[in-house]
């Protein structure tokens, strides 16, 4: 088996990956809140995890992913005031788009997927625990964490507590011990959502769902838990408060964080305006180029989302399912084709998760296989696909890829049947001049027609077949 490595937040460097049990790697990932459609940079961390996922299922056994939900947020009670719907029809639309939305990137469904809401016993359960061992204090209905409580605290986001409170918006409120204690738990009107707890009727602040809902599912200590740069502080941060000092332990071994994107070269951010939901992206392309311009960068790295990286993406996918559809259609993949453990996209992807890279190499395999003869074709044609496979990649037949919709102003699916169904009629009434002048129509929209004893099959023509 490959050595694993992995970058990990918390020292700052890459490092081997050993896991608690070999027998049974953890992984959390932050999940949405669900409130609104999911952006593009909530999609960077589900895409890249999901390789993640991908990876370690090919090395190990048993993986178990989790993937949380937030389902009670102040985000969540507003919005739902807003469209004066109850929370719950809003937490569930807005959980079933995100999975479509997920699923259309091709990203698997997680092992576990835990709702904040069906844990509310687990977290008081927590945050009970924290308040015994006096790393919590209770406040007019608010229970919250002692950061001065834990020497450690700190140490993900490398600041000091005085740094902290100068870089980050904090709420100061006279029951505070001190300023940059954050809440557990919060008292609700009766108008807003609650539960019953030691401490009066009231809700559960943000960072003790990760906490509890990890101890709930995966144990004290877990292997891998990812998420966007955005949450090291304050949310990662105060998890691993929470869980490091309820359990008595350390909390995660490897922190991974992807980083930021940024549109047309400005930071994706509400006062811009310029958020890109991923609902609407899908209306102009195929989920599948989104995932592959999401993994052309490494994910630690900023990424630049643009319509640029979006027409690159699509021709490279473009040049790839080319490969496969080729003049050796008909000639399947090897059967039983297992990707070597040393070969170069394993290796690329073993190096913490080096996307482009491993691209790099579906482009040296695709070009082999365009210039193979039919003896060669089955295997490099079953390499290519176990590689992408591991990227989540060319995971439809050719045919299916180039009959998709091609944009806005693209020939759908109906129209270039008609016409052929049109040309096909011309021919036998014996029109060739309005046979030839409806398969040039559809050249020049990039329709390629091929015609067979069995009738005449149609893709669209590749942006990029070099």
């Amino acid at each position: 088996m490959p050595t694993l490595t992995l970058h990990n937040t918390l020292s700052g460097r890459k490092e081997t990956f050993n896991p608690v049990d070999p027998e049974r790697i953890t992984l959390y990932v932050c999940g949405p809140t669900v409130y609104n459609y999911v952006h593009i940079g909530n999609a960077r961390p589900v895409v890249a995890f999901d390789v993640l996922f991908r990876l370690l299922k090919r090395l190990y056994p048993n993986v178990v992913y989790a993937r949380n939900i937030t389902d009670i947020d102040d985000k969540i009670i507003q919005a739902a005031e807003e469209n004066d719907e109850p929370i719950t029809a809003l937490t569930q639309r807005f959980t079933v788009a995100f999975e479509q939305d997920m699923a259309a990137l091709n990203a698997q469904p997680p092992t576990i997927t835990p709702h904040a809401t069906d844990h509310v016993d687990d977290m008081v359960a927590m945050i009970r625990t924290l308040v015994e061992k006096q790393h919590a204090y209770a406040a007019e209905g608010h229970v919250l964490f002692d950061v001065q409580s834990m020497p450690e605290y700190g140490r993900l986001s490398k600041r000091s507590l005085d740094d902290m409170l100068a870089g980050a918006r904090v709420e100061v409120a006279p029951y505070k011990k001190y300023a940059g204690d954050f809440v557990l738990w919060k008292p609700s009107t009766d108008e807003q959502p609650g539960w019953d707890s030691p401490w009066g009727r009231g809700r559960p602040g943000w960072h003790i769902e990760c906490s509890a809902m990890i101890a709930r599912h995966l144990g004290p200590l877990i292997d891998i838990h990812g998420g966007g740069q955005d949450l090291i502080f304050p949310h990662h941060e105060n998890e691993i408060a929470q869980g490091c000092c309820a359990h008595g332990t350390d909390y995660v071994r490897y922190w991974m964080h992807n980083g930021y994107i940024n549109i047309d070269g400005e930071k994706m951010s509400k006062s811009l305006g310029n958020f890109r939901l991923v609902r609407e992206l899908l209306k102009h392309y195929p989920g599948e180029v989104l995932r592959f311009a999401l993994l052309s960068a490494h994910y630690r790295s900023p990424l630049n989302f643009s319509e640029e990286l979006l027409q690159h993406a699509r021709a490279t996918l473009d040049s790839l399912y080319y490969a496969l559809l080729g003049r050796g259609a008909q000639i399947e993949p090897e059967p039983g084709y297992t990707l070597p453990d040393d070969h170069p996209v394993n290796l690329a992807l073993c190096d913490d998760l080096n996307t482009p890279e491993a691209i790099s190499e579906l482009h040296r395999i695709a070009a082999q296989l365009n210039k193979a003869g039919d003896a060669d074709k089955p295997r490099l044609k079953a390499e290519l696909l176990a590689a992408a496979g591991l990227l989540g990649l060319l995971t439809q037949t050719p045919s299916a890829w180039f009959q998709q919709g091609g944009g806005s102003d693209a020939l759908d699916s109906a129209a270039i049947d008609a016409l052929i169904e049109e040309r096909s009629a011309a021919k036998k009434g014996r029109d060739f001049s309005r046979a030839d002048a409806i398969r040039e129509q559809l050249e020049r929209a990039g329709i390629v027609l091929e015609d067979t004893r069995e009738g005449t099959r149609w893709s669209r023509r590749p942006a990029n077949t070099d």
